[in-house]
């Protein structure tokens, strides 16, 4: 038995890597980054070079007190950082201050990733940890959304609430192409536009980096509980999805590798209740809450996986004894 050498799962050989799956995921993430700029402007655009620079130098400054010299970093890195980076400024609104992406990167790069052990040991999404500590830190600042303009932000642009906050307070709501190309939605840099967000999607399900069917679950379940909490409103049901966060955070943040069950089965209900938690919070609360949502979901992953464990291979069903 000495012969032999025992490692952890997983066991199966592939010709993806970490990091050419986190630049597929960065590619993919492309359409609404271009996109929100173009809609929102200059500091659309410092705000994604801020968030996805303090990532990066975040971990950088981390590895090199913990022994490693720069250039083993830029060996090793498997760009996991800059996706983060990318993905906390795509749900941050356009004229926050950049010290907020700066702040929000550190901690999601530092709290949430490297202090539990760096790439693929992180116990939650360190994208969606990072908005809530912004959420909580800035929340005058972060629901002062701005509408999307093709010229760079002034100082004197018009923010308020959010086309999903207005339909939480009082029912409205933008028609339903308004709410899929983004145009006249006020909004977070990468959530407005949702042909933009499904364009990446159908590119990491062609490349297979996601199953594009589970996001989809999740964003009909949203709908079919705010359906049921509105009182069986189908006028409900598009708002729900089409609005705020939901659409981008099912695409790009809930089909994150590390923070997901182990089985297709823990999949469907990790997704399902993504959905419905999303919407029973935004409904109790009246504000965005998928990052909540998603942050929740993610600590009950131990418990999703020991309720949903795949058969061993060749496990027979023992026959019950004959009284």
């Amino acid at each position: 038995m000495s012969n032999f050498v025992f490692s952890g799962s997983p066991h199966i050989k592939s010709g993806n890597t970490t990091r050419k799956i986190m630049l597929e995921v960065l590619i993919a993430l492309l359409p609404a980054t271009i996109v929100g700029i173009v809609y929102f402007g200059l500091f659309a655009f410092l705000t994604v070079v801020v968030s996805v620079v303090s990532a990066l130098l975040a971990e950088l400054v981390y590895e090199l007190i913990s022994g490693k010299s720069i250039k083993q970093f830029f060996r090793e890195t498997d760009y996991s950082s800059a996706v983060t980076g990318v993905i906390l400024a795509l749900i941050i609104p356009a004229n926050a201050h950049l010290y907020i992406p700066a702040l929000s990167a550190i901690f999601a790069i530092i709290v949430v990733k490297m202090l539990f052990g760096g790439t693929g040991k992180n116990l939650v999404n360190p994208a969606a940890t990072g908005r809530i500590f912004a959420f909580i830190s800035f929340t005058t600042i972060l629901n002062a959304f701005p509408m999307p303009s093709v010229s760079a932000i002034k100082d004197n642009i018009i923010t308020g609430a959010s086309s999903l906050q207005s339909f939480l307070a009082d029912g409205s709501s933008l028609s339903v192409i308004d709410l899929i190309l983004g145009t006249g939605v006020a909004g977070a840099i990468g959530e407005t536009c949702k042909i933009a967000i499904l364009v990446g999607a159908i590119y990491l399900a062609i490349k297979g980096i996601i199953n594009i069917i589970l996001p989809i679950i999740a964003i009909l379940s949203a709908g079919l509980t705010a359906f049921l909490l509105q009182g069986c409103d189908f006028s409900a049901i598009l708002p729900t999805i089409l609005s705020g966060g939901l659409f981008f955070a099912c695409f790009f943040m809930a089909t994150d590798f590390v923070t997901n069950p182990m089985t297709f089965k823990g999949n469907l209900v990790f997704f399902i209740l993504f959905g419905v938690l999303t919407s029973l919070l935004r409904h109790y609360t009246g504000y965005e809450t998928a990052s909540f949502a998603l942050l929740l979901v993610n600590l009950l992953v131990p418990l999703i996986d020991k309720a949903t464990p795949n058969k061993p291979f060749g496990y027979k069903k023992p026959k019950k004894e004959a009284k």
